[in-house]
């Protein structure tokens, strides 16, 4: 039995629409014409269409009847608006109300063809799962997983939740350290307490204590009230320490003393006041060479890494590629109204080649922008930040190539790392954010290394 094309009804009297949409079907979508509304609402009651395409030239189409077309779904999938004069009031409420395009009349066919292309290309359509209750808050991105180093995390965070124990988490940055740590709070004797995160690379070192231990009213400039630090606002849940590699030696040893004594001192203050928490620590640097180098301190890195948790990078977790796709798009379509149900199968090819140096946050950033594009029932590569995707991967030289243009042996650590800020910051052309995903490392902790080497010239304005 011959499967049936999908349909396209053209409401447009012009014969230049019907010529156009012909065209963009390429015989692949069964293209039916009604030259006017009273025929076209007729057609549309008859049967069920996969698209239609309406001009907003005829008398009596504007966006109240539009809204009603829409909210009917009798287009199974999509509507495409045409209008002599576009405006952008008419974009913007097109948009708000799911139309998966407004094109200029007289229709180009090419550009109706793009926008026409997931009618055409059903079996190259990855389905999406039932959104299943996402939402804007949820950390159910921590449990999206199936590879053996993910269910070797899962495992770790199902026997060390329920203990006393200090955790610290290793991985690169946008691996998903704050979310397991949420994981392994809410899964704790402490999940009725706060969960308290902070960043120690992303506030100021003059800040940071202040932040973490509270201070006294006049401990310093500035200082008009008192203020209760995250130490005491964990009081009876879980502190998340992040990017604590980045700490200094001082403030090391502040944390290190409150673990062991479980009590802090607000700055300024002159009594001591007991805490109730458990620390949970995350770095995406290699703490066991900063001991060896004289940024970190042996005995905390003993304190904290009690038990060890190694995230691994998003190349690292094979097939959970696709998981996270689906998991992404599906929750991003339910938050922002985008009637999203499936992926082209070159989504996936495309996302598959991309090396994601931002592991899974930057999976996320791209996914949201590209269902934020995506108006129609099929994400398409159009909807993807190509140029971001087909950026060269730093993994792509072979193994005789130079390290680095300028290296040599005999350079000391510091220079190294200057010159390979350098060029990294050349390859995402002075972007800040990217060559923070790059080299994963936080973006304040990377400025401060462009001011410490003198590369502001080569960051973008």
């Amino acid at each position: 039995m011959p499967v049936p094309h999908p349909s396209l009804l053209v409401v447009d009297p012009a014969p230049e629409t019907l010529i156009a949409a012909r065209e963009a079907s390429g015989g692949r979508v069964e293209v039916r014409h009604a030259a006017s509304l009273g025929e076209g609402l007729e057609l549309l009651r008859q049967r069920s269409w996969e698209a239609v395409l309406l001009s907003l030239d005829i008398p009596a189409v504007d966006m109240n009847l539009v809204s009603r077309v829409v909210e009917s779904g009798v287009p199974a999938q999509s509507l495409v608006l045409s209008a002599s004069r576009p405006t952008m009031q008419s974009m913007v409420e097109s948009s708000r109300l799911g139309v998966l395009g407004l094109i200029a009349a007289p229709v180009d066919a090419r550009e109706l063809a793009g926008l026409l292309r997931e009618v055409s290309a059903s079996d190259e359509v990855v389905p999406l799962p039932p959104p299943g209750g996402e939402d804007e808050g949820s950390d159910d991105d921590a449990a999206v997983g199936a590879s053996p180093a993910m269910l070797e995390v899962f495992r770790m965070v199902g026997r060390v939740a329920g203990s006393p124990a200090t955790v610290l988490i290793l991985g690169q940055s946008g691996t998903g350290k704050e979310l397991v740590a949420k994981a392994i709070h809410r899964n704790s004797p402490r999940a009725p307490g706060p969960f308290v995160a902070i960043n120690c690379a992303a506030i100021p070192e003059n800040l940071l204590e202040s932040e973490l231990f509270g201070h006294e009213k006049g401990a310093f400039t500035g200082a008009i009230t008192r203020k209760i630090g995250r130490f005491e606002r964990a009081h009876g849940g879980t502190l998340f320490l992040d990017e604590i590699g980045d700490m200094s030696l001082s403030l090391q040893s502040k944390i290190l003393r409150a673990l062991q004594e479980r009590e802090i001192e607000r700055v300024g203050g002159e009594g001591r006041i007991p805490v109730d928490v458990r620390v949970v620590a995350a770095t995406n640097r290699d703490l066991r060479a900063a001991i060896a180098e004289g940024t970190f301190r042996e005995d905390l890195y003993f304190r904290l890494a009690v038990v060890t948790l190694d995230l691994p990078r998003l190349a690292d977790r094979g097939g959970d590629l696709d998981l996270l796709i689906r998991h992404f798009v599906t929750r991003y379509a339910a938050r922002y109204g985008r009637q999203v149900r499936g992926i082209a199968r070159p989504v996936f090819d495309l996302l598959h080649r991309h090396a994601w140096p931002g592991n899974v946050r930057e999976l996320k950033n791209v996914l949201e922008r590209a269902v934020l594009l995506a108006h129609g029932p099929v994400l398409l590569p159009d909807h993807l930040p190509l140029d971001q995707l087909r950026a060269p991967s730093t993994e792509a030289a072979g193994d005789d190539a130079s390290p680095l243009p300028g290296y040599a042996p005999e350079m000391s650590l510091a220079d190294v790392e200057r010159l390979h800020i350098r060029e990294v910051l050349k390859l995402v052309k002075g972007h800040l954010g990217r060559a923070s995903e790059v080299l994963g490392v936080h973006r304040n902790t990377l400025t401060r290394k462009i001011r410490e080497y003198g590369l502001e010239g080569a960051v973008r304005g």
